[in-house]
C-alpha cells in the first residue's frame, strides 16, 4: 500500500474515475472538485465555425468536456463531422471522439500542448498553403497551441463551448479536508485548476504550498513554482497512468 494520500481536484466525474484508478494501485485519495463545467451558448460566429468544420485542416479538441459538448452540438445541429483531421492533447479525450467513430491522432506520450505540437500527423496537416486550425476548448486556456501554430503560418480559430467555474465551498474547506484525512499531496490537472486551488486556499496557501504538488505539464509546473509551490512534480501528462507513474517514482513525505 502506498504512503501517498492525495487530494484530487478534477471535475466530479473525472475525479471519481481517477480515484478508482489510484485505489486499484493502492494509492489513497480524496476528491474535492475545483473545476465545474458550465456549457455556454454559441454566438453567431461560433455557429459558423461549427457548420464549417470541413474547411479546417486540423481540429484540435483539448479536453473531454470539449469533446462531449462538441458532439452534442453537432447532433443538435444535425451536422456530420469530418472523418479525419481530428487531434487531441490526450488519449482520454481521443477516446470520446473515437467512440463516435472519428479518426483521431494524439501524442503517444505526454498529455500536453508541447507533445501535440511535435506530433508528425499534426505537422503534416498544417504543412499546406494557408492552413486553417480550429481549437475546441473552454473559454480561455492553451494559448501556446495557437501561438506556435500561427508561427508555422496557420490561421487559428477558437470554438469555446464551456466555462470552468470554481464550485462554492465554505471558507476553510480545503485545509479542513487536508488535516482531517491527513492528505500529503495535491493534484491539479490544469493551470486553471491550480488557480482555483490557490483561490480556495486563500490565506492557507503558503502552508499548502509546502505539500508536494503533482501537475500535468512543464507549463503548469512553471506556473506552480511562480506561485510559491515548493515541491512540484511534473507528471508529463494528465492521465491516470501518468499520475500513477509520477506517484510511484516519488517518495511520500514522512508522516
Amino acid at each position: 500500500m502506498s504512503q501517498w494520500r492525495l487530494l484530487l481536484t478534477r471535475p466530479a466525474e473525472d475525479c471519481a474515475a481517477l480515484a478508482q484508478s489510484l485505489a486499484a494501485a493502492g494509492v489513497a485519495s480524496s476528491c474535492l472538485p475545483l473545476l465545474e463545467i458550465a456549457p455556454v451558448g454559441l454566438e453567431a460566429r461560433q455557429q459558423v465555425l461549427l457548420q464549417g468544420l470541413n474547411s479546417f485542416q486540423a481540429i484540435i479538441v483539448v479536453s473531454k468536456p470539449a469533446a462531449r459538448l462538441l458532439l452534442e452540438q453537432l447532433a443538435q445541429a444535425r451536422l456530420q463531422p469530418p472523418g479525419q483531421g481530428w487531434f487531441t492533447v490526450g488519449e482520454a479525450t481521443a477516446a470520446v471522439l473515437q467512440d463516435a467513430g472519428l479518426e483521431v491522432s494524439c501524442p503517444p506520450r505526454g498529455d500536453d500542448s508541447e507533445a501535440l505540437l511535435v506530433l508528425p500527423a499534426l505537422r503534416q496537416a498544417v504543412a499546406v498553403p494557408a492552413p486553417r486550425v480550429l481549437i475546441v476548448r473552454g473559454v480561455g486556456g492553451r494559448e501556446l497551441l495557437a501561438e506556435r501554430l500561427a508561427e508555422q503560418g496557420a490561421s487559428v480559430d477558437y470554438l469555446e463551448l464551456y466555462r470552468r467555474c470554481l464550485p462554492a465551498y465554505p471558507a476553510g474547506t480545503l485545509m479542513r479536508r487536508i488535516e482531517a484525512e491527513r492528505l500529503n499531496g495535491l493534484v491539479v490537472s490544469s493551470g486553471q485548476g491550480l488557480e482555483h486551488l490557490q483561490q480556495l486556499a486563500g490565506a492557507d496557501w503558503p502552508q499548502l504550498a509546502r505539500l508536494p504538488l503533482f501537475v500535468p505539464s512543464p507549463r503548469v509546473a512553471d506556473q506552480a513554482r511562480a506561485a510559491g509551490a515548493q515541491q512540484v512534480v511534473d507528471c508529463r501528462g494528465a492521465s491516470a497512468t501518468a499520475l500513477l507513474v509520477a506517484v510511484q517514482r516519488s517518495a511520500a513525505p514522512a508522516s
